[in-house]
């Protein structure tokens, strides 16, 4: 990392910007004062700061740099330009992908971890075996050039896992034999993903005692392959016979989840429907035909079914029968007046929550991981769940459609996790997730969701916590009637954003309805809202405005200005300069290459997720420049000139500068490099790319 670029007296480097509207600004705000501007949602921004909109026209202009190739180079809604494509790259067969993979191994820049580490090519246990490089000298030879600055590892005990791949290894001491990587991760980040419980989950053979003896009080038990046993015999009619390899399925009131992951092959038949007038708690009756199961009209237990209970009976021990965590028993956790860090895809990575662990976050929480995704031993997904030992009130949230996935999975983690708590999403409003029948589009089905908490909260000791929107669509709130019954369901907090599943993020969270949902609650359940604070005044209001609130968690927000929580603490609007922003850029960019490695791989997923979140960053205004405090966060900031050249390029909404600032970070881009922001906030019209 360029560590002398971010001295406050000495900034970095840049190329000269005009001076404050010296080539004039546009007359559209110059003319209207800020009461105006502020009904109109534009940023207030003093008018000596103002400057025209950069040309969308030609990208070139704003960075030049002939390694990168932005894939997102889109012209301004209001600019009559045509976007800029990039070039369709040729289709290659997976014959080619794969030929190419295996030379890429084998290539000298691909050096063994085992070599790597040790400097000795005996180390390595495959020995010739070997898909990757052994040749060290050569490794040596084509190796780019090292990073400026120390080696993220070196504050830590012994020496840095990555060995003679990470990027600044000319400030490694010299004879250390680095550690493996087990024992490096063991003092700061725990929730790894076992091998051997990965390979039990990928067998599907992980057992879920205490999750399937609740389910079967609840009667919402799934019957799988791995319990029960149907053979079929024409001659005879169709039996149940325990010791036979042939399965069914008892219809259940809640099917399984799909699960959002569309490649991962089911061998069950689509779960069949319920009519509307069923009880969604009462197992409906099946009858095995050919392996089908039917509906029943008669709500009768059937001699069948009956049957396939006593298998079940058989297959869960004693003990388990009478396993229930009464509610007396279970840990609480005092929310109130705790600065909540919301759950945030992509942007909220561990080392994101640490920034804000070190700027005043007291409570944090892992980003949204999907439970078919971590029943199915998906390592990517089961990294979600990561906690830094700085994280000293950490949960985890998860995502389900349906009972028995959902009480499968908080087993699973609290069995294999070190977590405070177990957020359920209810809420979430993206289309993939939706579809499965999880997020909010459980909003739609109460019976679904009072099976889904209860099924949960009854097998952990530790807090259930739910995570709602007001209703599925605008204009039909409907938790306010459910607030009451999802305490008595089990869980011990919930969180409402202010916004239906149809609002998105667009308009503004409705926070009377908040406040309303706050005081129907009962005195067991904390209710936590959600939805644009961006200033301690907001965090201010919402406390005075309703007492019943026991706290407010922070999303965008934070992602916007992480220093928020220091602001509430400290009940001031923090005037931060450019360069103390870019000493927090280096703290999250030594604790990504701690997290993601300083070898070259590590270096750029660093990099891509700092790039992700400077798409949300580049909308902060500094306090100084803004004729009306606080920043709302509806507000369109105008293209406007910092009081310095970083404070300039920070406020850019093109990617090709976030590269810039992530080159004075990171060093130069490869080659071929391309970005493309992933998330893109309702609220802002404009292009955020090129």
């Amino acid at each position: 990392m360029a560590e002398s670029a971010a001295e406050l007296g000495e900034p970095p480097v840049l190329p000269p910007v005009p001076e404050p509207n010296s080539t004039g600004a546009p007359l559209y705000h110059l003319n209207l004062k800020a009461e105006e501007l502020v009904a109109k949602a534009i940023a207030p921004v003093k008018k000596e700061f103002i400057r025209p909109p950069p040309d969308r026209t030609n990208p070139k202009k704003s960075y030049n740099h002939d390694d990168v190739s932005l894939t997102n180079c889109v012209s301004d809604s209001r600019s009559s330009s045509k976007p800029t494509t990039a070039l369709a790259k040729e289709k290659k067969s997976k014959r080619q992908l794969k030929r190419e993979r295996l030379q890429e191994q084998k290539s000298a820049l691909n050096l063994c971890p085992a070599v790597a580490k040790t400097g000795d090519v005996s180390s390595c246990q495959y020995k010739d075996n070997c898909r990757l490089s052994h040749d060290l000298e050569a490794f040596k030879a084509q190796k780019p050039a090292d990073l400026e600055g120390d080696c993220p590892f070196l504050s830590e005990e012994g020496p840095c896992r990555y060995g003679f791949t990470c990027r600044f290894s000319g400030t490694h001491k010299d004879g250390v034999i680095a550690g493996t990587l087990e024992e490096q991760n063991k003092s700061s980040e725990v929730n790894g993903l076992k091998k051997d419980v990965q390979k039990l989950l990928w067998k599907n053979k992980m057992k879920f005692p205490k999750a399937d003896t609740k389910l079967k009080s609840l009667g919402l038990l799934i019957l799988t392959k791995s319990k029960m046993k149907i053979t079929e015999n024409k001659e005879e009619g169709n039996g149940i016979d325990s010791n036979k390899s042939h399965a069914s399925e008892c219809c259940p009131s809640v099917p399984e989840e799909d699960g959002v992951d569309e490649t991962s092959a089911s061998t069950e038949l689509p779960p069949l429907k319920k009519a509307k007038s069923d009880i969604v708690e009462n197992c409906c009756s099946g009858e095995a035909d050919n392996g089908i199961s039917v509906l029943e009209e008669d709500p009768v237990k059937s001699s069948a079914q009956t049957e396939l209970e006593a298998v079940v009976d058989d297959s869960l021990t004693e003990s388990d029968k009478s396993l229930k965590v009464h509610p007396r028993e279970k840990k609480l956790i005092d929310f109130r007046e705790k600065l909540y860090l919301a759950p945030l895809t992509t942007v909220g990575n561990l080392p994101f929550r640490r920034v804000c662990k070190v700027l005043g976050a007291d409570v944090t929480c892992g980003e949204m991981a999907m439970c078919t995704n971590l029943l199915q031993g998906q390592a990517s997904e089961w990294a979600l769940l990561r906690r830094h030992s700085s994280e000293d009130l950490f949960g985890v949230q998860i995502c389900g459609a349906y009972p028995d996935t959902v009480a499968h999975t908080v087993e699973l983690i609290d069995q294999e996790c070190t977590v405070d708590f177990i957020d359920i999403n209810m809420g979430c409003p993206i289309d993939l997730v939706v579809n499965k029948g999880a997020g909010s589009s459980l909003l739609t089905k109460p019976m679904r969701m009072k099976s889904v908490i209860q099924a949960a909260s009854g097998i952990v000791d530790k807090p259930i916590t739910v995570k709602v929107r007001t209703g599925y669509f605008e204009g039909k709130n409907r938790i306010d009637s459910l607030i009451a019954d999802i305490g008595n369901w089990g869980a011990s907090a919930v969180t409402v954003h202010g916004r239906s599943r149809q609002q998105r993020y667009s308009k503004l969270a409705d926070w009377d309805y908040i406040y309303q949902c706050a005081r129907k609650a009962p005195n067991d359940l904390q209710v936590l809202g959600n939805g644009d604070i961006n200033s301690y005044v907001d965090w201010n209001k919402h406390k005075s405005d309703c007492p019943e609130l026991t706290s407010s968690m922070i999303a965008r927000g934070a992602l916007i200005k992480p220093w928020i929580f220091t602001e509430i603490k400290e009940q001031r609007h923090w005037d931060i300069s450019s360069g103390e922003r870019f000493n927090i850029l280096k703290d999250y960019v030594r604790f990504g290459l701690q997290h993601w490695g300083s070898d070259k791989k590590g270096v750029e997923t660093t990099r891509h997720f700092l790039l992700e979140w400077f798409s949300y960053t580049f909308r902060y205004i500094p306090v100084g420049l803004l004729e009306v405090i606080p920043q709302r966060l509806n507000w369109r900031p105008p293209s406007y000139f910092g009081r310095d050249d970083l404070e300039t390029l920070m406020a850019s909404e093109s990617a090709a500068d976030w590269i810039r600032i992530s080159e004075m970070l990171l060093g130069k881009v490869p080659d071929g490099f391309t970005f493309s922001p992933k998330h893109k906030s309702n609220a802002y019209d404009r292009a955020e790319n090129g």
